[in-house]
C-alpha cells in the first residue's frame, strides 16, 4: 500500500473524509486505493480522502502551483480526492477537517493562535480557529475562500432524471464548478428541496466542460435592514453522490442567494447541520465546525 498504516477519520458539518499526514512525501495514495478506503461497506467510508503533504511532495502540482503555495505561506498542502478517485479543485469543508488534523498534529495552532494558510489546488486558503462558538458548534474555523466567479443568474435548466419539474441554476466558480437552483423560483416546478431525489445525479443544461456540483435551495427568511438571510441547501457533489454538506457549495449558495436578494450573510443549514456564509464583491468566507472522530490502524 502507498498510504500509511494509520489513518484518521474526521467530517465537517457531515461531510466525511479520511485523513493522513505524510511529511515525508512517501504516501501518495492510487485511485484503487481511494475508492476502497472511502467505501462504506467495505473500507472506513468517506465523501473523500484528505493527504496532508507538502506542496512539493503533491505529484500532479505544477511548479507555478507549488511557488504560489510557498509565496501564500503555505507549509501544508490540503492533497484532496474525491471517493471515487478523481483529483478535486477544492474541498471548504475539507480546509476545515484539515486544519483542525493539522492542530492535533501540532502543525498549526491552536485556537486564538495565529491562522493556518493552507495550500489547495485553488489557491492558499486561510483558516482562522475561533474555538466554541454557539450556534456552530465546537472547532470552529473561519476560512477565507477567497475570489468567487459568477455567470449570469438562471442561465441553466436542472433537471433530476425520474423526478417531474425542473429549475433553474447559476453558475458558479469557487475553485471548482456549481450550479445552484433556487426551487421556489416562479418558475421552479420541483417538489420541495426535502424531498428531491438527490441520490439520482441532476442534469444541467447546456451542459458545462467540467462536471459539477449542483446545490438546491430554499430561502426560509429574510431581514434587508439586517443584511442577513436564512436558507436551506442540499448537494449533489461530482465523484461522490449526495453529501450531508459541500462547503463550496455553500459558498456558491451565499454568492447566488446574493445576485438575487442583494443580501450578503447568510445562514445555512445542511443535513450535517449550520454554517455561516458571508459574501462581498471581492471574496467569500466559510464559517463552521469540524470534528475528529478516530484513529484507525489498517491490518
Amino acid at each position: 500500500m502507498s498510504i500509511p498504516q494509520v489513518v484518521y477519520k474526521a467530517h465537517a458539518t457531515g461531510n466525511d473524509f479520511v485523513v493522513y499526514a505524510d511529511p515525508t512525501g512517501d504516501y501518495e495514495p492510487t485511485p484503487d486505493e481511494i475508492r476502497f478506503l472511502c467505501d462504506r461497506h467495505f473500507g472506513i467510508g468517506g465523501d473523500g480522502l484528505i493527504r496532508l503533504a507538502h506542496p512539493d511532495d503533491v505529484s500532479d502540482l505544477t511548479a507555478e502551483q507549488v511557488a504560489e503555495a510557498a509565496a501564500g505561506g503555505a507549509e501544508w498542502f490540503m492533497d484532496y480526492r474525491n471517493a471515487d478517485g478523481s483529483l478535486a479543485e477544492m474541498c471548504g469543508n475539507g480546509t476545515r477537517a484539515t486544519a483542525l488534523f493539522a492542530q492535533r498534529q501540532g502543525y498549526a495552532e491552536p485556537a486564538g493562535g495565529a491562522p493556518f494558510r493552507l495550500g489547495t489546488r485553488a489557491g492558499v486558503k486561510t483558516l482562522t480557529s475561533l474555538g466554541e462558538v454557539a450556534g456552530f458548534g465546537r472547532d470552529v474555523f473561519q476560512v477565507d475562500m477567497g475570489a468567487w466567479k459568477r455567470g449570469e443568474t438562471d442561465a441553466f435548466g436542472v433537471t433530476i432524471p425520474g423526478t417531474d419539474g425542473s429549475a433553474r441554476g447559476t453558475f458558479v466558480d469557487m475553485g471548482n464548478p456549481h450550479v445552484v437552483a433556487v426551487i421556489e423560483d416562479s418558475f421552479a416546478t420541483l417538489p420541495p428541496v426535502e424531498q428531491l431525489d438527490l441520490v439520482t445525479k441532476p442534469e444541467v443544461s447546456p451542459a458545462l466542460e467540467s462536471d459539477q456540483n449542483v446545490e438546491f435551495v430554499r430561502i426560509d427568511d429574510m431581514d434587508e435592514t439586517a443584511d442577513a438571510g436564512e436558507a436551506t441547501m442540499r448537494v449533489n457533489e461530482r465523484g461522490c453522490g449526495e453529501t450531508l454538506s459541500c462547503g463550496t457549495g455553500l459558498c456558491a449558495t451565499g454568492v447566488t442567494l446574493r445576485a438575487k436578494t442583494g443580501i450578503g450573510h447568510w445562514t445555512i443549514t445542511v443535513r450535517g447541520g449550520t454554517l455561516r456564509v458571508d459574501v462581498t464583491d471581492d471574496d467569500v468566507t466559510l464559517t463552521g465546525s469540524a470534528t475528529l472522530v478516530g484513529r484507525i490502524e489498517l491490518l
